[in-house]
């Protein structure tokens, strides 16, 4: 191999992995704080209530377009995002602080996907954001519990974990007009005399390893041009780059078939060059309505001029328009862009008028209970819903005054009378939450647990009971009542 050879192939190299279009991302949002449990306690006043403070809320992962941003690279590399942990709560009514949220800047054009290929976002426009992870709400502190019927409780509640999700992100590049062909037809250099832009350019295939945007601007109408590299034979189905980079000629209004008329190998022609790359649009999908331009290139050799007025003819009996320019000499550029400047105005007139975003609220039913009570095969009974998950995941199960609190909570919610209407009995197990993170426990329709044998569940028998001092205040009282009156040792009548 040739020094020059070697150049080039690390400098394709350092292309193929400072350009990443599609990544694996797993992001993880903070958890809440947990709450705080505490007594307010000074001189003389031993029982001064509760002031156990909230914890603060976990921080999201937050997905935001910023135009600055052309590629993925950054999260090839670093994979894993987390954001940080809300503060728990403290004593003196102190609330926990917030987790800071985690801000992710991306391409614009990149489409947000589940494992499963569902697409959960899709974030065209500068400042878009999604929220990817949500962060965990914080645990009440004892202070936020506290009621008439609870004044001093012994607990709080715990922080919720944050979400945990693993995501794909894949660019997408947001142009008006595709240029789509062969390897070393001509579109980096055709790209570069539309416009601005400044492709690598070189006589072997496979020079250009991204995508490249240009803009151009035909009288009133500006709009973006890009080129797709790697389309050979087989790229719908992997084969070269063309896999890889397909995915950037969905958004594309206009697509350009750039036809090599000067080509070098013999079983080659822009007629067969044409149908090649058709077949792959039309494998790869969801192209078949968007309207073609053909430009056969390279006419300033003699050989390819030739080539272009045979084939003309029969193109424009497909119902193509054909341009021929020579991107070399530059001619019957003008055209071209005019012409593609006329397709992009009539694409975006076609589109349909963005209307303001509607908020829909949708009340829950009535007769919603907002959880579900299935009996599994096993003889399980499990509980699903928002808020009994919720719920089980903020309970401190070492503490007894905690779990008749969770106990009292699910009672009014009626998931006791849901579970006696399908059959459960007492000792039956019954488990909360999906099945890879639930809390199984045998039920009985009355749990008896440490805090009922005090009494009331979260009641705290101290403030019924009279202080010494007091005590003491109201027997001299008495007495100074009872010398006022005086009391001479009889009975009245």
């Amino acid at each position: 191999m040739s020094p020059a050879a070697g150049r080039e192939n690390s400098q394709e190299a350092l292309t193929m992995t400072t350009f990443v279009d599609r990544v694996e991302l797993h992001v993880a949002a903070g958890n809440g704080g947990h709450g705080c449990a505490s007594v307010h306690r000074e001189k003389f006043k031993p029982l001064g209530g509760p002031d156990g403070g909230n914890g603060g809320r976990g921080g999201d992962v937050i997905l935001t377009v910023d135009q600055s941003v052309t590629t993925l690279l950054e999260y090839h590399h670093s994979p894993h995002r987390k954001a940080t942990n809300g503060k728990p709560g403290e004593g003196g009514n102190r609330s926990g602080k917030d987790g800071e949220d985690l801000v992710l800047t991306v391409p614009d054009g990149t489409v947000v996907l589940d494992k499963a290929g569902n697409v959960l976002a899709d974030l065209v426009g500068h400042g878009t954001s999604y929220v990817a992870a949500r962060g965990g709400r914080g645990g009440l502190g004892n202070a936020a519990l506290a009621s008439p019927r609870r004044k001093a409780p012994g607990f709080a509640l715990l922080g919720e974990p944050g979400e945990v999700k693993d995501i794909v992100l894949e660019l997408k590049t947001v142009a008006d007009v595709a240029l789509v062909g062969y390897p070393s037809a001509g579109k980096s250099s055709l790209i570069s005399v539309l416009s601005a832009a400044k492709p690598k350019i070189a006589d072997y295939p496979f020079t250009t390893l991204v995508p490249n945007l240009g803009v151009v601007t035909a009288g009133s109408t500006v709009y973006t041009i890009a080129d797709v590299p790697g389309l050979i034979p087989g790229a719908s189905k992997g084969k070269g780059l063309g896999l890889e980079f397909l995915r950037h000629v969905e958004r594309c209004s206009v697509l350009v078939h750039v036809l090599d008329t000067a080509t070098l190998e013999s079983d080659r022609d822009p007629i067969s060059d044409l149908d090649v790359i058709e077949e792959e649009l039309r494998q790869y999908g969801g192209l078949e309505d968007r309207p073609r331009v053909v430009v056969l290139n390279k006419i300033d050799i003699p050989d390819g001029k030739d080539l272009a007025d045979m084939v003309r003819p029969d193109l424009e009996a497909r119902g193509l328009r054909v341009f021929e320019v020579s991107a070399v000499a530059r001619t019957g550029l003008k055209e071209l862009s005019y012409a593609l400047a006329e397709l992009v105005a009539k694409a975006r007139a076609a589109r349909p008028r963005e209307e303001a975003t509607r908020i829909v609220i949708r009340p829950m039913a009535v007769n919603d209970t907002g959880f579900t009570v299935t009996r599994e095969k096993d003889g399980f009974f499990r509980v699903r819903g928002e808020k009994p998950e919720r719920w089980v995941r903020q309970t401190d199960f070492n503490n007894d005054e905690a779990v008749g609190y969770l106990a009292d909570r699910l009672n009014r919610l009626g998931v006791e009378e849901e579970l006696m209407k399908a059959g459960a009995r007492p000792g039956d197990g019954v488990a909360i939450g999906p099945e890879d993170d639930a809390v199984v426990f045998d039920w009985e329709p009355s749990i008896m647990t440490g805090a009922e044998r005090l009494g009331r569940r979260g009641e705290d028998h101290r403030f019924e009971q009279i202080r010494p001092a007091a005590q003491r205040r109201r027997d001299r009282q008495a007495a100074h009542e009872e010398a006022e009156h005086g009391y001479d040792g009889f009975e009245p009548f």
